[in-house]
């Protein structure tokens, strides 16, 4: 039993929360597409931080029919992961436009453009900002 959703081996969310700090999505799994009202590509009909936020309500309720439970004074998931609300609301709504090429922490594009032999860094000022 994991004490977060963050934390739960083998599940979808982890693999999700891990990729989401490196601004990625795991290419085994759905994307999230957004409004389920707007005309959307093939994906998930919503928003990952909806669903961040809807596994951990669903992880703090407690139930006598339930083995475990996040516990209710645990930050909130955004929070416990490093995820500025700011840079989250970015990152979700502007991707394409702040960023062109690779995407991550600043050591993380330094290993990035020196296997791809890239002489520039693309987008690191606000890859710097956004993933501090």
């Amino acid at each position: 039993m994991a004490k977060t959703p963050e934390d739960s081996a083998h599940t979808s969310i982890k693999l999700r929360c891990q990729h989401a700090k490196a601004g990625k999505q795991p290419k085994q799994l759905a994307r999230f597409a957004g409004s389920p009202r707007k005309h959307i590509p093939k994906g998930l009909p919503f928003e990952l931080k909806s669903y961040l936020q809807l596994v951990e309500l669903t992880g703090k309720c407690i139930r006598l029919d339930k083995r475990g439970y996040i516990e209710e004074h645990e930050a909130p998931i955004l929070q416990r992961l490093n995820i500025q609300a700011y840079n989250w609301i970015k990152l979700t709504t502007q991707f394409e436009k702040v960023f062109h090429g690779a995407v991550g922490k600043t050591h993380n594009l330094d290993v990035y453009c020196e296997r791809q032999q890239h002489k520039r860094r693309r987008s690191i000022k606000i890859s710097e900002a956004l993933f501090s």
